[in-house]
């Protein structure tokens, strides 16, 4: 469905940064962290060239604590870096500028890292083999100051208007309906909450499995379309009754309380003016037909 916006007086500009290499924090030493029921773990986590997992598979299910699928990029001045992860928009086009995969393409899919550390790029996997850590990637920015001319009070954050336009929709007076691929309730909101809405994720409550079966969120994939409900993300992210939250599954699980699927918000209101429709399968993967 075409969306009235002011897509034609947006300022497209470069932010970039260099394919992040994992890390732990100096201290405490111990690498080892703490699962839900207390026992520690140590499994890759977010940052570097994730080589088998993309957009499309499964959220759940990885030896992992909350990996990005894909290539994560970040840049290593911490102000520089705060401008790549506003800027850069989810359907943004980016580019590999160095290295064996230097001319490469790929798509931005989502904002995550600790504190909103780190943009997340789809890359093919035939690419991902020749990248390295360290490599430039530019990605271009387009879709901050992007507003729903019909529907103001509906808040966008970091959508390129590519995945707008590309998003299931319907519209009645007042209100915009997005389809997504479940509804996630207020109560299994995570890490993320009173957070800044600009960059980074809102991750989802994993530790009670009976209810995310119920639910039949245990299927989401990574790049499924989500609403949270009950959710104002407008400025941070916080629990306000009748708000909705529309985002893109951008991490897997993993196993720490509060540490579920990673969720990157696409838009948001407070009362109502934004509502949801079951899509099974709706994902960005295929929206914006990204090469494997």
């Amino acid at each position: 469905m075409s969306l009235a916006t002011n897509a034609a007086d947006l300022v497209a500009v470069s932010v970039g940064g260099q394919v992040a290499h994992p890390g732990f924090p100096g201290l405490p030493a111990e690498p080892y962290r703490l699962a839900a029921d207390g026992r520690p773990f140590l499994l890759p986590t977010w940052g570097g060239i994730v080589y088998n997992v993309s957009v499309g598979d499964p959220a759940f299910g990885w030896a992992a604590d909350c990996i990005h699928p894909g290539v994560s990029i970040r840049q290593s001045d911490d102000m520089r870096n705060r401008g790549l992860n506003v800027f850069a928009c989810v359907g943004n086009a980016a580019r590999v500028m160095t290295g064996a995969a230097a001319g490469t393409r790929g798509v931005v899919t989502g904002k995550s890292g600790r504190f909103s550390e780190q943009v997340i790029v789809h890359f093919p996997k035939a690419a991902r083999e020749r990248m390295a850590v360290g490599d430039q990637i530019v990605v271009r920015s387009e879709g901050i100051g992007l507003v729903l001319t019909d529907h103001p009070e509906v808040m966008l954050k970091g959508i390129a208007p590519g995945l707008l336009a590309a998003l299931p929709a319907r519209q009645a007076p007042g209100r915009l309906e997005v389809g997504v691929a479940a509804r996630i309730p207020a109560h299994l909101a995570g890490a993320g909450l009173g957070l800044t809405s600009e960059g980074g994720s809102l991750h989802m409550q994993s530790t009670d499995r009976a209810e995310l079966a119920r639910r039949g969120l245990d299927a989401l994939r990574l790049g499924d379309l989500v609403a949270l409900e009950d959710t104002d993300s407008r400025f941070n992210h916080g629990y306000l009754r009748g708000a909705m939250a529309i985002g893109v599954v951008c991490a897997t699980d993993g196993p720490r309380p509060g540490y579920g699927p990673g969720i990157c918000i696409l838009m948001t209101a407070p009362a109502g003016q934004l509502g949801a429709f079951s899509a099974p399968g709706a994902n960005i993967a295929d929206l914006l037909a990204l090469e494997p």
